[in-house]
């Protein structure tokens, strides 16, 4: 069975690694009791392959197989 490859869009918070950016995806989830809304950050390693990326550019990227123990998606 063929896995459907995901999208997400974040923006870039660090890039001091080497070929390696770190992403800042923020989404708005709903509590189950109380309905309220809250902002979500969920942090990912992307593979940068050419050191492109700079702090606060949004980027797009894509999962990938494992480059690293923690980079398992790469830029678009």
């Amino acid at each position: 069975m063929d896995k459907k490859a995901t999208t997400k869009k974040g923006r870039v918070i660090s890039n001091k690694m080497d070929k390696t950016i770190v992403v800042a995806v923020e989404s708005f989830k709903t509590h189950p009791k109380y309905i309220k809304k809250y902002k979500s950050t969920k942090k990912y390693k992307v593979h940068d392959p050419e050191n492109k990326a700079k702090i606060g550019d949004v980027v797009e990227f894509i999962d990938c197989k494992p480059v690293s123990k923690d980079k398992k998606f790469k830029i678009v």
